[in-house]
């Protein structure tokens, strides 16, 4: 699964002292609104040690499926050489598949209609055939164009993602975007010589997603398109921007330890 730089992203940091006295009140329990001291509503009083930073990050995946759907019919005077002649094909499409590009039979299948047509009858079938190998497909493709050539119509390969490969790219995209937030945050923290806490709130603010490339999809006629254009526009993005907190450890600590070490 390739991987695209990350898009740059700014930081915003936010370095609050401690409160007037809060080493004296650091064991007290909280007070409710209007309860001695102060009197001030807790939603009013100053917030702890805090750095705030927003983090993004976009991820691609290219498809790992494809489906090639192979077309093929029989127009007869008789009923059982239409059914004999697109019968025959469909076996031997069928083993091609098998063989050369190692496809199980629950990746295979097939849909017949038998008609009446005048005085003739008329056998169409469809042969749909999932890959995950996409150099085995172009194999198969090419194959059966040389040994049945225009007995049969192959069309142009459907890329698609499973869902296990959608939801994986998201769970990295995002992982990815916490990722920067940190490291930014730590950053920031180093700067003015702090020490990074815990998370205190991490938010996915926005998710995006999209496929291949607009300008492609404008400007060719799909069954023009070439295959690694067609696997181009296939391709997804997903783009995560997240919002975090993190603690700044207090420095108290650490000045008493250094007291200590000193003594």
């Amino acid at each position: 699964m390739p991987l695209v730089p990350l898009s740059p992203a700014r930081v915003f940091a936010d370095l609050v002292p401690p409160p007037v006295g809060a080493d004296s009140r650091e064991n007290e329990p909280p007070r409710a609104a209007g309860e001695g001291g102060s009197g001030i509503p807790g939603s009013l009083l100053p917030p702890g040690r805090e750095v705030h930073v927003s983090g993004s990050a976009e991820l691609s995946a290219s498809p790992d499926r494809a489906k090639v759907t192979v077309h093929l019919g029989s127009r007869k005077g008789e009923a059982g050489a239409a059914r004999s002649s697109v019968s025959r094909r469909l076996d031997y499409i069928a083993q091609t598949a098998r063989q050369r590009g190692g496809i199980l039979e629950s990746n295979v299948t097939v849909t017949k209609n038998f008609s009446r047509l005048d005085n003739a009858f008329k056998m169409e079938a469809e042969v749909c055939i999932t890959f995950s190998d996409f150099g085995k497909m172009q194999d198969v493709c090419n194959f059966l164009v040389e040994k049945l050539d225009s007995s049969v119509i192959i069309s142009p390969p459907h890329f698609y993602h499973t869902m296990e490969t959608v939801d994986a790219l998201r769970r990295q995209v995002c992982l990815a975007a916490v990722g920067s937030a940190r490291q930014k945050a730590q950053e920031v923290c180093q700067l003015f010589g702090q020490s990074l806490g815990k998370p205190l709130l991490i938010r996915e603010e926005e998710v995006k997603e999209w496929e291949g490339h607009l300008e492609n999809h404008i400007t060719n006629c799909p069954d023009s398109l070439s295959l690694q254009q067609r696997l181009q526009n296939a391709t997804i993005y997903v783009s995560s921007r997240i919002f975090a907190v993190f603690e700044i450890k207090g420095e108290r600590k650490r000045k008493k330890a250094a007291l200590l070490n000193v003594n």
